[in-house]
């Protein structure tokens, strides 16, 4: 099967992602939930650390190979879809609704780029 986004495409889920991710609990509303905030924090801080090391148009550092910023988007996303009920914040909806959105988002990044390394 042939994977529809393209390098230059998943440069922009990336960056997308991370104000958004960021800026969740504000946006959504569940600043209490302090395990889900720091989360949402981290998880946009790695997307944004390997981005700019990912070796891609887009990456400024170019160090890490692409297809290990994929494998870093997919396991961002099964963390997102995990975290609720490894983090104990199952029973807040907004946080919850979030991260399952985070993870879906995370794995379609991830497993449905094509993972195409660019050329030196």
């Amino acid at each position: 099967m042939q994977k529809p986004i393209s390098r230059r495409q998943h440069a922009f889920t990336d960056y997308s992602y991370v104000p958004l991710v960021a800026s969740a609990p504000d946006l959504v509303g569940f600043t209490q939930e302090k395990a889900a905030t720091t989360l949402c924090h981290v998880l946009s801080g790695t997307v944004l650390l390997s981005s700019l090391f990912t070796r891609a148009e887009w990456g400024p550092l170019r160090v890490m190979p692409y297809k290990a910023h994929l494998v870093i988007d997919t396991l961002g996303g099964l963390t997102a879809l995990s975290a609720p009920w490894v983090f104990g914040f199952a029973q807040n909806k907004k946080a919850r609704t979030t991260f399952l959105v985070m993870g879906v988002f995370g794995l379609v990044a991830g497993l449905l780029s094509r993972p195409e390394e660019m050329p030196k």
